[in-house]
């Protein structure tokens, strides 16, 4: 079914955050399969051979789609956002299959969407889907968005305002992918941000922390960043990979 944007915030401390996106799709299954029990091993290992077998949509709902829902259910909570991205990938969704699993599916469904999208889309068009998670409230869902294919693709006004957005929330900006060169001497952003810390002083609220580190960040005389490497579709920005 369709969720409206009434999602309930989270406590920042259960975000995943960005680190699923930014793991090459060969680490993550091996990753996952370590920890995975036999059972539950054996039942990925059936819902990617199907994905590969019929990839694409196929009548109403297509296999793999049903799999996708019932990740949770066979590899646990923890794992199955890891579960769903490999589904995803093993199917080749496209932009308009993973904005179908988007639209239709739980939240969860959705925050493995967006993981996905550094591994499969290639180019912007399935930015409507992070504008879509930075709109709602549901801290997962605006962590899962701030990943490589934002930092790729939101053009810069969309990316100041979803950095406002993680301060906003509690996201922490630890999360947001090729944070330090996408501030790196932004005036507006620091304008922004400055905005921000006004208001919150003047009423009284303390200033994130977060919220001076990205300040400094923006300062132009500081050292730019080295670029960040571009992988392709098949690989997220592997130097950044990390485990949860």
């Amino acid at each position: 079914m369709t969720h409206s944007h009434a999602h309930q915030a989270t406590p920042a401390a259960d975000t995943q955050g960005t680190t699923l996106a930014r793991t090459p799709l060969h680490d993550l299954h091996s990753h996952l399969t370590e920890r995975l029990d036999e059972v539950a091993r054996a039942w990925l290992d059936q819902a990617l051979e199907e994905a590969a077998a019929h990839p694409g949509a196929h009548g109403p709902i297509s296999v793999w789609e049903l799999r996708l829902a019932e990740a949770g259910r066979r590899c646990g909570p923890q794992h199955a956002d890891a579960a769903r991205i490999l589904i995803l990938h093993a199917a080749r969704a496209d932009t308009d299959a993973l904005t179908r699993v988007y639209a239709q599916g739980t939240a969860a469904e959705r925050r493995a969407v967006l993981h996905a999208l550094p591994h499969l889309v290639p180019g912007p068009g399935a930015l409507p889907l992070v504008e879509d998670a930075l709109r709602t409230n549901d801290t997962r869902l605006v962590a899962a968005a701030v990943g490589p294919y934002a930092a790729r693709h939101l053009d810069a006004h969309q990316w100041r305002h979803a950095i406002l957005k993680c301060l906003f929330t509690g996201v922490p900006l630890a999360e947001v992918a090729d944070l330090d060169r996408r501030a790196h001497a932004d005036a507006e952003l620091a304008r922004m941000l400055g905005d921000y810390a006004a208001e919150r002083t003047a009423a009284g609220r303390p200033v994130p922390e977060d919220l001076h580190r990205v300040l400094t960040l923006t300062d132009p005389t500081a050292t730019p960043p080295a670029p960040a490497a571009d992988h392709g579709p098949n690989g997220a920005e592997g130097t950044h990979g990390k485990e949860s």
